[in-house]
């Protein structure tokens, strides 16, 4: 698995939207492709961070591009994980 969070959210509360996450991990993915695969062939999970919360995670966690979350500070609070 391999996980993306932008430098700007971490510790910030801000998320990236799922368009800035896609074009994120399309970029990783291709890269993963020309670097890695013909040593690593099989598929690996792209996941996305920064701020995944109960009100955010169903339009990330939607896209084609995104395979799972990296959940930070909403792990913390038993509400929030719960609604994930």
């Amino acid at each position: 698995m391999i996980a993306y969070e932008p430098v700007w959210a971490i510790g910030t509360g801000k998320t990236a939207t799922p368009e800035i996450a896609v074009d994120a991990h399309k970029i990783i993915r291709a890269e993963w492709a020309n670097c890695w695969a013909p040593m690593w062939p099989r598929r690996f999970a792209f996941s996305t961070g920064g701020s995944v919360k109960p009100d955010n995670a169903a339009s990330l966690l939607g896209q084609e591009e995104i395979d799972g979350a990296l959940v930070g500070g909403a792990s913390l609070k038993p509400d929030s994980f719960a609604g994930l």
